[in-house]
Parts: C-alpha cells; structure tokens; sequence
C-alpha cells in the first residue's frame, strides 16, 4: 500500500481518473512535466507499467500519480536515481522486502539530516551578515563595510 499524503485536485468533467488520465493531465496533477513523466519510465522509477490505450497512448491511474510525486519528493531531497530505482525495485517486488526498504528510507533520512544540519550551519552566516549590515545601515556607517579596493573595515 502507498502512503502518500497528498491532497487530489479536480480537474476537468473529461478527466475519469478510473479510466485513467492522459499525460498531459498526469503531469498537471502532479506537477512534472510530460517530459519527466516519461524519464520516470524509461528509468525503472515507476512500479507499475502504466497502462495503455489501444493506440498506445499512456493512461495514469491515481497510484501512478502518487507514486510520482513520492518519486519527486525523494529526488528533492537529494535520493539519487539510483537509489529511487531500487526502492521501486522493492516496491514493485511486494511482500518480504520491508526491512530494505525500511534500511534505504533511514540510510536517506540521515543524509537528509545532515545536510539540513549544514544548511543551517550556513544560515548562521547569512543572518550574521544580515545583521551586520542592519547594524551599519542604522548607525550611518555603512561605509566603513568591507569592499574590493578597501581592507580596513573588511567584514
């Protein structure tokens, strides 16, 4: 079963997600582009083979869409394709793989945790220079603030 907390839109009377949706309202509802929609395929990042019309045109059903953005999501988060591929790889195989699952969704948490620790590491030094020049620009000497041709004042 997939998880994903996602609120659907409504889209157009023509669009019967029981039939399923074009590529085009896919990549509306999710949004990716019909481009990436496709790049997913061609990747192994879906676990399902989207469905086809008889003339060959793509069809996504609401699990498809939902997998899609949990897919979006990961590579937001800095997942390399590769490792989305192989969680869809565990998807797509179904029961008995959980605790793999599990192990490649902690070893991404910690990643993720690590580079928001850096990210805000690096937002100290924003705010001290937003400061910085704050407490410049209100005491009138914003002048004496660090420029190529000067040394003396450099911050």
């Amino acid at each position: 079963m997939l998880e994903v907390n996602r609120r659907p839109e409504s889209g157009p009377a023509h669009s019967d997600p029981q039939m399923g949706l074009s590529i085009a309202e896919a990549a509306r509802r999710t949004g990716v582009s019909a481009h990436t929609l496709r790049y997913y395929e061609r990747a192994g990042l879906v676990v399902t083979t989207v469905d086809r019309t008889v003339g060959g045109w793509r069809r996504y059903h609401q699990f498809d869409l939902d997998w899609i953005v949990v897919c979006t999501k990961l590579r937001a988060t800095g997942m390399p394709i590769k490792t989305i591929r192989r969680y869809a790889q565990l998807v797509s195989a179904g029961y008995g793989n959980e605790q793999e699952r599990l192990a490649l969704m902690e070893a991404h948490r910690a990643d993720v945790t690590a580079k928001l620790a850096e990210i805000q590491e690096n937002l100290k030094l924003i705010d001290h220079k937003i400061n910085v020049y704050r407490g410049r620009l209100a005491a009138g000497d914003a002048d004496q603030l660090w420029a190529p041709n000067r040394r003396a004042g450099a911050r």
